[in-house]
């Protein structure tokens, strides 16, 4: 699997990482399947924002909604890790749905893309995505 991604939005998405670096910060993607078209950046929500993210569910809800209405879909979403790590945490594979949405993750200054598995109630697995800058 390969997702595009311009190299404004992946700038955009280091900057942003760079800038918190003690927070986990996060976003949806917007776009086709395969290719990013816009980022959505939200407000992490999570009780330790140093550790884990969370995007608040009227947030989400709203954002679907105006996507949709604009012709567009939302396609995943992006968080960073403040520890360096570009691989899905333990809390991200708890998290995990198996929806067909991707998984961008900030950190170490880079960026790596997942799509996420699961395979009956225990966590998910990851397939690494083929991030390709445009």
């Amino acid at each position: 699997m390969k997702l595009q991604i311009s190299s404004t939005h992946q700038q955009f998405l280091l900057a942003a990482a760079a800038a918190s670096p003690d927070h986990e910060i996060c976003g949806l993607l917007l776009g086709q399947p395969g290719r990013v078209d816009a980022l959505l950046p939200a407000r992490n929500v999570a009780a330790d924002a140093s550790r884990s993210f969370e995007i608040a569910p009227a947030t989400l809800l709203a954002s679907h909604r105006n996507a949709r209405a604009a012709g567009q879909k939302v396609i995943g979403h992006w968080h960073s890790h403040p520890d360096g790590k570009r691989e899905p945490s333990t809390r991200d594979a708890a998290r995990a749905t198996d929806n067909g949405q991707i998984w961008l993750i900030i950190a170490g200054g880079g960026i790596g893309a997942w799509a996420a598995h699961t395979v009956g109630a225990g966590p998910a697995t990851f397939q690494p995505v083929v991030l390709e800058v445009a």
